[in-house]
């Protein structure tokens, strides 16, 4: 036998009958209708946010205000020249990946800058997110190539 519609019934237990207050003392719920006596809870709709403390100084006002992030600024992972220069060969490519599986970097975060501290003396193709001016012009200098991903 199919089942139908007017055969559907809630799980026993989940609908629950509607208290009906301010129906005289006899019925438990008369007078104060459960609110107890005065106070804000008492009153109207007798709405208190959930973060009133009472008033006493809320948390979010005792606690100081810290800290700033900006949306626009970057950090990169810095590499030197003069580490480029111990960890590779001549001809051989440099990228933010294989930084990372070497150990010279211990993070992408927004990218790799290479920056121009130390010298370079052979040639490299350089892939990276940014270079220092001095950095590029060093690769360069030494035949390699200095490519802004």
């Amino acid at each position: 036998m199919a089942m139908r519609l007017e055969d559907l019934r809630p799980t026993p237990g989940a609908v629950k009958e509607r208290k009906r207050v301010g129906r005289g003392k006899s019925s438990g719920h008369g007078r104060t209708c459960g609110r107890g006596h005065k106070g804000q809870k008492a009153r109207g709709t007798g709405k208190v946010h959930p973060w009133f403390e009472g008033g006493q100084t809320p948390l979010h006002r005792r606690l100081p205000k810290i800290g700033f992030k900006s949306f626009t600024h970057k950090e990169y992972a810095i590499v030197n020249l003069k580490t480029l220069e111990e960890k590779f060969q001549a001809n051989e490519e440099v990228t933010p990946e294989r930084l990372l599986e070497m150990g010279i970097i211990k993070k992408i975060k927004d990218g790799v800058k290479i920056l121009g501290d130390g010298d370079l003396t052979k040639p490299l193709i350089v892939r990276a997110h940014a270079f220092s001016e001095k950095a590029k012009k060093a690769i360069e200098a030494v035949g390699g190539k200095a490519e802004v991903i």
